[in-house]
């Protein structure tokens, strides 16, 4: 069993990349990937999904919904570069489970208000 601060410590670091990744403006949200299956499972019944940090020369994996803008390819690359700015030199895979418009401001329509219109 790990020593109670490396475990610690290994949960902040599945909770930081997933921040982190969670900041970059490309991505929408974190995914579960096929099947569920990119996910770290924390004490107290707690689950990051979208992350999975592997152990010894397993790669980090994250699994994305991208928002459209940036190349995919580009993106993978931008969010690799994220995870080893936190974890250090790892290899990190990174999956797109989907892609969904870009974020945008909302009409009025939307908001729930009516556009003002001159009468003249």
């Amino acid at each position: 069993m790990p020593a109670p601060d490396r475990a610690a410590s290994a949960d902040r670091a599945v909770e930081d990349v997933a921040a982190a990744v969670l900041g970059h403006p490309g991505i929408a949200r974190l995914d579960g990937g096929p099947f569920g299956t990119v996910a770290s499972h924390l004490p107290g019944r707690r689950r990051v999904v979208g992350v999975r940090i592997g152990t010894g020369d397993e790669p980090v994996e994250i699994a994305v919904v991208a928002r459209l803008g940036v190349p995919l390819p580009q993106l993978a690359d931008e969010v690799g570069a994220t995870v080893r700015d936190v974890l250090g030199p790892v290899r990190v895979e990174v999956t797109f489970s989907d892609v969904v418009p870009a974020v945008t401001a909302a009409p009025a329509m939307a908001a729930g208000r009516m556009p003002r219109r001159r009468f003249t």
